[in-house]
């Protein structure tokens, strides 16, 4: 059976990386008092790989009159309709924002209401509940245009150039993620080596210590062997 969509949190430190190379990936910088601002999205293979989509508020003002594009889904509230007899927008997928990421970058969005939680956090957790339903029904529309838009911007950018500008460049971030990964698995193998037991440890040092002591023989010279042969 297949697995239902979920919502993450990214790691802050990999989407600095990411913001890095490519500014349109949403900054999380204390520079721009964004440093608590949550990185939220569903995940979806593009391209054989995991991307996430990152999610957006749909009560912003710019969003009422948005239309669906091939880089940006609005995400309707069913039951909910506006004076002109259209659904609300509840929240929106930024396709031309996604970018990829590995389990090691991810966490689990708990969306349950607990009897903890305040009332922002209660309205929060509904709509995102929302915007979940929304997505888990229509993931091959989503994972369709993710795709479609994945194979514009990395085979064909001068096709649309102002698609091209306002897209993430998606093969770009593949190498930091690459790149994240392989320092994440280094740094794990470090500590690995540093939980050994001391006298693991120092049975290690002290046989490097004694390599490093021994004479280094030399190699006789070509030009004392071609001698001793004339001879």
């Amino acid at each position: 059976m297949k697995e239902k969509l979920k919502l993450y949190y990214v790691d802050m430190k990999y989407i600095r990386d990411l913001h890095s190379v490519d500014s349109h990936v949403a900054s999380v910088s204390p520079q721009t008092g964004k440093e608590n601002r949550p990185f939220i999205g569903i995940i979806t293979i593009v391209d054989n790989k995991k991307y996430c989509i990152p999610l957006t508020s749909g009560d912003k003002e710019k969003f009422k009159n948005k239309k669906n594009s091939i880089d940006f889904i609005k995400i309707p509230d069913e039951k909910r309709k506006n004076s002109q007899g259209a659904y609300t927008t509840i929240g929106g997928l930024n396709l031309n924002n996604m970018i990829p990421v590995d389990k090691s970058v991810l966490k689990p969005i708990d969306i349950k209401i607990n009897s903890t939680d305040n009332s922002k956090q209660q309205s929060d957790k509904k709509r995102l509940t929302k915007e979940l339903d929304w997505c888990q029904r229509n993931e091959e529309l989503i994972t369709r245009k993710a795709n479609r838009l994945y194979d514009l911007r990395t085979n064909h950018p001068r096709k649309n150039i102002s698609l091209t500008k306002r897209c993430c460049d998606f093969q770009k971030l593949e190498t930091v993620l690459h790149r994240y990964i392989s320092k994440k698995a280094e740094r794990v193998e470090d500590k690995e080596a540093l939980s050994q037991p001391k006298d693991v440890r120092g049975f290690i040092k002290k046989k490097a210590q004694e390599i490093s002591k021994q004479p280094h023989k030399e190699q006789p010279s070509k030009s004392k062997d071609k001698n001793s042969q004339s001879r």
